[in-house]
């Protein structure tokens, strides 16, 4: 089953969009472009298998504990000193994946970075769903 991507509101469906039309439109600077070519990816074979092998997907405790469901940290990229991470959930229908933020890699895990992150609100159900 693929999975439909969306994103969380307001803040990635804001930032998404922007990096769209700056890259679609030619003004997107280097580190942009970069940025949406990776992210694009990670889109991909996250709506095609979110377990797929270079996503490294793992759920985030101390993020689903703050947030009352279950927060996924999948990877955009590794061994990069700006490695980029993206939190999502399952929902907010059966077939959906929301994108709830994108950050880099918390440093410290296991000091309470994931506390500093904070993330986008799931949109509402379209009657489609």
């Amino acid at each position: 089953m693929a999975f439909k991507i969306r994103m969380g509101i307001p803040e990635m469906d804001r930032y998404w969009g922007e990096l769209q039309q700056t890259c679609h439109n030619g003004t997107a600077s280097k580190d942009e472009q970069q940025l949406y070519k990776k992210w694009g990816k990670a889109l991909k074979l996250l709506s095609e298998n979110p377990r797929h092998p270079s996503l490294r997907t793992h759920d985030i405790d101390a993020l689903s504990r703050r947030y009352g469901i279950k927060v996924w940290q999948s990877y955009l990229e590794n061994r990069n000193s700006r490695a980029m991470r993206m939190f999502w959930v399952y929902g907010p229908s059966e077939d959906s994946i929301t994108i709830i933020g994108l950050v880099l890699h918390p440093e410290d895990a296991k000091r309470g970075a994931y506390e500093k992150v904070n993330l986008s609100d799931l949109p509402p159900l379209d009657e489609s769903d």
